[in-house]
């Protein structure tokens, strides 16, 4: 095992850098994360426009979060079996079909929040 590298600015700057290289590297490759962009921003200009509490913007942006998250990790999952196995197996389809079923459960889960906090606000200012 290495010795860790003493704290330097610099080198957090660099771990910055190349997280939101990844992000990046995502939102221009993957087509469904095209989809949790555009469902970012209508939920985001909804709350904006129906005037949600803190509590309510911290139960969707826990939501948002949650499939930004599931989804980054189901990216970074599948370039890795393409690396290690550039051949079709069976495991590695099962691999990612689980990490593909994260991302559903997340985004599932955060239309339900949805639906919760938005319903009945949306309701409020158009009744």
């Amino acid at each position: 095992m290495s010795e860790q590298e003493p704290f330097s600015p610099a080198a957090r700057v660099a771990s910055f850098r190349h997280a939101l290289k990844g992000v990046g590297d995502t939102i221009r490759t993957q087509h469904n994360v095209w989809i949790h962009s555009a469902v970012t921003a209508a939920v985001c200009a909804t709350g904006l426009w129906v005037g949600l509490g803190g509590r309510d913007w911290a139960v969707i942006a826990l939501s948002i979060g949650g499939v930004w998250v599931a989804e980054l990790l189901n990216t970074a999952l599948e370039h890795l079996c393409d690396v290690a196995s550039p051949e079709f197996h069976p495991l590695v389809a099962r691999a990612k079909d689980a990490a593909a079923g994260a991302v559903l459960i997340a985004a599932a889960t955060a239309a339900t929040v949805g639906l919760l906090v938005l319903g009945p606000a949306l309701l409020e200012r158009l009744g």
